[in-house]
């Protein structure tokens, strides 16, 4: 396709974005009604920042909760090889939002990442003028890259990954998006599949590095706390269905439903926080005893909530203390055809996994979890609550945990790599002096 072509096609994408822009600020101003975060600094995604103008930083942009509690080690490894470094983190959403606060150090920065229309973004670059770009996983934005490029701000894609799916999509929109990913100075990828995928795409610079989420820690004191819960519950299973998503709550509530007397306990927890209430409406509705985390308050359950049939999960960032309550774990999005969430961090807590059949945005991740002996697949929701509650109760479960600990100790390094690499191309580009508009 020509450049002409291309630029067309870019023209057109900004003006749609343009014309969405209004609705846009509504959704914002919506979901800020559950999470008042989304109200915070808004003229900040319009590229309208407090302060004047600045330079040398290194940005990381992570959109949401998980790519923002992945970027936790790479940042961590990119202090240790750019001593005195000052991190802008942008984000995309509240809870990736307020988990990266916990990452700033003093002179860090952090804002909402421009909506993606060239003035936004030549604006963003004008304040900031990083020396190097980050970007976490999958977030390509045409505009943003093209700023990106103009400003002489080099850009990498970290901890990359694509699927099947994702690459169809891509292709369906190749006139905007393969300038977008041949922008891209470096692209560090978490499996060759994944690498192959994105040069089919346009990237031109790619490795493997292996995937950053090995590299995540939990809490000393989160898995404690959910160990503490299971003590209280005297010996009683715990499954925890972990991150499910829209559609996948109902199914399992009915097969839990059916269970044969005394149950197991379930420990429910929504992969995003605006359905909390939902969630708690569908248990209520199933005929189902609740008890909602947040309700207990402190770190101890008492007698009522631990009699109840449903745990619901209903705070941010415990996941940890989740997966070490739990005897084994249901895979929230594996169960419908969403791609599956985060089986990692579950292995590095010693919890085992029950997944379904749809795990393609981790797929490499779940072959190595079923090769070593840290998940199992099944079929369907039913067949996955018969072998979750079984695995619960088994006298193998000590061997499971161990195989997890094992998988994911194998795994780790990632983090180290990118941030050498990503070091390395911030050292070697200065970035062009631009004005602020």
């Amino acid at each position: 396709m020509s450049p002409v072509r291309r630029g067309v096609a870019r023209h057109a994408y900004s003006l749609l974005l343009t014309v969405l822009k209004p609705a846009y600020l509504a959704k914002l101003w919506w979901r800020g009604r559950d999470e008042p975060l989304y109200r915070h600094a808004v003229l900040e995604r319009l590229g309208l920042y407090r302060g004047r103008p600045s330079r040398d930083w290194v940005w990381v942009h992570a959109v949401s909760l998980g790519e923002t509690r992945a970027a936790a080690g790479l940042i961590e490894a990119l202090r240790r090889e750019l001593p005195g470094m000052r991190l802008l983190l942008t984000n995309g959403t509240a809870t990736g939002r307020e988990a990266g606060e916990k990452l700033l150090q003093p002179g860090d920065r952090q804002a909402w990442l421009p909506y993606d229309t060239p003035g936004v973004v030549q604006r963003f670059f004008a304040q900031f003028q990083p020396r190097v770009g980050v970007l976490m996983e999958t977030e390509v934005w045409p505009n943003l890259l093209h700023g990106a490029h103009d400003a002489g701000v080099p850009m990498v894609l970290a901890n990359a990954r694509l699927s099947e799916k994702s690459l169809r999509q891509a292709k369906r929109l190749d006139a905007v998006m393969r300038p977008a990913v041949r922008a891209l100075h470096l692209v560090l990828a978490q499996t060759e599949a994944d690498a192959a995928r994105l040069r089919e795409a346009g990237a031109a610079v790619v490795e493997v590095c292996g995937n950053i989420k090995f590299d995540m820690t939990p809490a000393p004191e989160l898995l404690e706390r959910g160990r503490a819960w299971r003590a209280a519950l005297a010996g009683r299973p715990v499954v925890a269905a972990a991150s499910t998503r829209e559609g996948e709550e109902e199914p399992l509530l009915a097969a839990w439903r059916r269970l044969p007397s005394p149950r197991p306990l379930l420990l429910l927890v929504p992969r995003h926080p605006q359905r909390f209430d939902e969630v708690a409406g569908a248990v209520k509705a199933a005929g189902l005893m609740l008890a909602r985390r947040s309700s207990w308050g402190g770190d101890a359950p008492g007698d009522t909530a631990s009699a109840v049939d449903v745990w619901l999960g209903d705070t941010i960032g415990e996941m940890p203390a989740y997966y070490a309550a739990a005897d084994v774990a249901l895979l929230g999005g594996s169960f419908a055809p969403l791609g599956g969430q985060n089986l990692i961090e579950a292995a590095a807590c010693g919890c085992p996994v029950v997944m379904g059949p749809h795990t393609f945005n981790f797929a490499d991740a779940a072959e190595l979890s079923l090769a070593a002996g840290a998940s199992v697949r099944v079929a369907d929701v039913d067949e996955g609550v018969d072998r979750a509650v079984a695995l619960a109760q088994s006298a193998e479960r000590g061997a499971w945990v161990s195989n997890c600990l094992s998988f994911s100790a194998a795994h780790r390094g990632a983090a180290a790599t990118m941030a050498a690499r990503i070091a390395a191309l911030a050292a070697d580009a200065p970035v062009k002096a631009r004005a602020a508009s």
